[in-house]
């Protein structure tokens, strides 16, 4: 092994020797803008559900290897969704505002994580932009809008105590001069003046089309502190509009750019991503779609793009992907508010790029270069002027073999030095020192979703500690809350869906629902007590094993659902697509088929019943059973549908309130269980102890929250 070692090195000095070195020489004096950071996005879909229900120490083990200073991916930057009850790809989260004039800033885990990051932190520069609003809100553009985020910014202060950095407009919903002056006037007014507000937010071919007004539009362009849109790494900015952008002296920031991709090749993408941001676009802040993937593997974008996964919190597994040393690349050799030195930053003629940045303050530097494409070692000499610090360079390596691995350090001699970039590599270079490849070890083993699964949900004794958020429920769309049993005898908690409108969305909506489990169960049943309110549709859903694409949440699966008449309907959603099997008449089944803003699907009915002695505001129990291809619907024990259907023969379960005649259903769900039979196993995973969110909860902000502002504690 060793002699193959020193003969690739001979290979790689043989192949380098005759390429003459390209010479670039640094200095400290040369142009180039402020770095504003790189990092991630946490939310654009409920992207942190699961992280919240993981055990320590591996809750906190992988927030370090993401926001920890020189240990992991040291991001620099983080974007957050604002909450707004809607889907915005994988899923929902609660809005801090469900209705107009409710103002509760404990409901969800957004505010932890904005707490956890900038604890390890405190440089962290904090980032946020909604993707979905409440439907009380009216329009994204709308003064309502700007009461909403001014709210929501009160509450991350005065609650959490906690200072946002920069607002954006909005989450790819177009742009409106009018909107930014008014949410600029109001921030100004109720003391953010210091939050910087950046727009528009917008991907594709017209998304630079507002600098031409804000050339034209003095109060929009003082309202904006920085330009941004989306994928600059496929759709470059053109000279003319960095140029535009430049010339009003404004910076510019990519608030979300994509990497999808696997294994190595995501992490040389992720730095060249950033690299050309700045090179071709001039784009000084870039943040990447997104940080920690605990999702359930079902869901869309569950293992590509994120920088770690963690998808199991009740056995603690988590693992890292090679994504996350592309940042480390980054965030471990620089800070923001250091300077680019144009100089260095430039593509290699032998394929890559590199860009180099320094300390204002202490003259340190650092060079990170990537080599994709590139089909030879290439050489290059570094020069460096008198005002950059001349000290030991260290160098940090990367290639589809070994990540972030320490090589032998440089010492300069007359200010110079050079180096031989290998093909498809990244490497970091620089003055600066402290870098590790942090780890952890006895990451507990990958194990299946415990079966047999109950919850009464009396374990939250105190609802605002956990978020109001039960544990492994990931909802799609709307919210599943922790709240009081609403029955004239109850004395414990239960889960509402308390979403009653239809939200302001990013993607296209469907029945709001929520998920639990393991895709690969076959045989078992899900039950729950549900408890309606008039006019409600509750119900139980099984065998899903598709939740939609991002944009659109369609589901793939089975569920039984019932009204507050007794009235029990066993449905195969988004199965084969023929006239017979559509619900409606003919013409709604056309309306359907014709829909191009939803995925294409069908809701077909499989049996249909109607249970006695059932009526609103009272509790019953719904169970789907699943055995083989029959399908069985019970109401308080009783058989009431049955169906054969092999259309789907594995999959996750759920709890849904149904859409009904445009009015979305708020029910309430109890005992939850889900019971293995025939040919799904029960497991013996023994669930953890979860901290709570927000263990101070209990100390007064409760009461503050509730009694104060007059609102619902849920």
């Amino acid at each position: 092994m060793r002699h193959l070692r020193l003969m690739h090195i001979l290979l790689l000095l043989l192949l380098a020797g005759g390429t003459k070195a390209q010479t670039i020489r640094l200095s400290a004096g040369a142009s180039g803008k402020q770095f504003d950071g790189i990092g991630a996005v946490n939310g654009g879909g409920a992207t942190s559900v699961l992280l919240k229900d993981y055990p320590e120490p591996q809750r906190s083990q992988i927030m370090d290897m993401v926001y920890k200073p020189m240990f992991g991916a040291s991001v620099s930057a983080i974007l957050v969704e604002v909450p707004g009850d809607g889907n915005s790809t994988q899923g929902s989260m609660p809005s801090h505002s469900h209705y107009q004039g409710d103002h509760n800033y404990l409901r969800g885990y957004m505010w932890w994580v904005m707490q956890e990051a900038k604890r390890r932190n405190s440089a962290l520069a904090l980032d946020a932009t909604a993707w979905s609003a409440p439907a009380w809100v009216g329009n994204y553009w709308s003064d309502n809008m700007v009461d909403y985020y001014v709210d929501w910014l009160q509450g991350l202060r005065t609650v959490h105590g906690l200072e946002l950095d920069a607002l954006g407009c909005h989450n790819e919903k177009g742009w409106n001069a009018d909107f930014a002056k008014h949410l600029r006037k109001a921030m100004n007014e109720n003391g953010f003046r210091d939050v910087k507000l950046h727009g528009f937010g917008n991907w594709g071919d017209s998304k630079m089309d507002f600098l031409k007004r804000m050339q034209e539009d003095r109060e929009l362009r003082d309202a904006l502190d920085a330009i941004c849109a989306h994928t600059f790494s496929e759709i470059q900015l053109t000279p003319e509009e960095r140029r535009m952008a430049e010339s009003m002296g404004k910076p510019i920031w990519n608030s979300e750019d994509h990497v999808y991709l696997p294994g190595f090749d995501c992490l040389i993408s992720i730095v060249r991503c950033f690299n050309q941001n700045y090179i071709v676009s001039g784009a000084t802040r870039v943040i990447n779609w997104y940080d920690i993937g605990a999702t359930y593997p079902l869901e869309p974008y569950s293992k590509e793009p994120p920088m770690l996964i963690a998808q199991e919190p009740w056995s603690g597994h988590y693992y890292i992907r090679e994504a996350l040393w592309g940042y480390a690349h980054y965030g471990q050799f620089t800070s923001v508010g250091w300077k680019y030195i144009d100089d260095g930053c430039l593509n290699l003629p032998g394929g890559g790029s590199m860009v180099t940045m320094r300390d204002p303050q202490t003259g340190d530097f650092s060079i990170i270069a990537e080599t994709k494409g590139a089909k030879k070692p290439q050489k290059i000499k570094i020069e460096m002027a008198d005002d950059l610090a001349a000290g030991k360079l260290c160098v940090w390596h990367s290639d589809s073999l070994q990540q972030f691995v320490r090589l032998k350090d440089i010492t300069p001699k007359n200010r110079c030095f050079s180096i031989t970039l290998k093909p498809n590599a990244v490497y970091s270079i620089s003055t600066t020192t402290g870098q590790q490849k942090g780890s952890f070890d006895n990451i507990p083993l990958s194990r299946p979703f415990p079966i047999p699964y109950e919850d009464n949900f009396e374990q939250y004794e105190n609802p605002s500690e956990w978020g109001y958020l039960p544990h492994y429920l990931a909802d799609l769309i709307g919210c599943y809350s922790l709240t009081p049993d609403p029955s004239a005898k109850g004395k414990g908690t239960c889960i509402q869906q308390v979403v009653g409108s239809h939200t302001l969305s990013w993607a296209p909506e469907w029945h709001h629902y929520t998920i639990i489990g393991d895709a690969g169960w076959q045989d078992y049943e899900i039950s729950a007590d549900i408890y309606l309110n008039p006019g409600d549709e509750a119900g139980v859903m099984g065998r899903l094993c598709d939740v939609g694409s991002g944009y659109g949440i369609w589901a793939k699966g089975y569920y039984l659902k019932m009204d507050d008449r007794g009235k029990v309907s066993l449905i195969l959603s988004r199965g084969k697509r023929n006239q017979k099997e559509l619900i409606g008449d003919k013409e709604q089944q056309a309306i359907i088929l014709a829909r191009k803003d939803v995925e294409v699907g069908g809701e077909y009915t499989l049996a249909e019943a109607v249970a006695g002695n059932v009526s609103a505001l009272e509790w019953h129990n719904l169970k789907l059973r699943f055995m083989g291809d029959q399908i069985t619907g019970y109401v308080d024990g009783i058989e009431v549908v049955q169906a054969t259907s092999d259309h789907y023969g594995k999959g996750m379960a759920g709890l849904i309130a149904p859409l009904k005649e445009h009015r979305v259903s708020t029910p309430y769900f109890d005992n939850l269980k889900i019971m293995p039979i025939g040919r799904t196993q029960a497991t013996q995973t023994v669930v953890p102890q979860i901290p709570p969110l927000y263990p101070l909860a209990s100390n007064g902000r409760e009461a503050l929250l509730r009694n104060e502002n007059k609102t619902h504690w849920y």
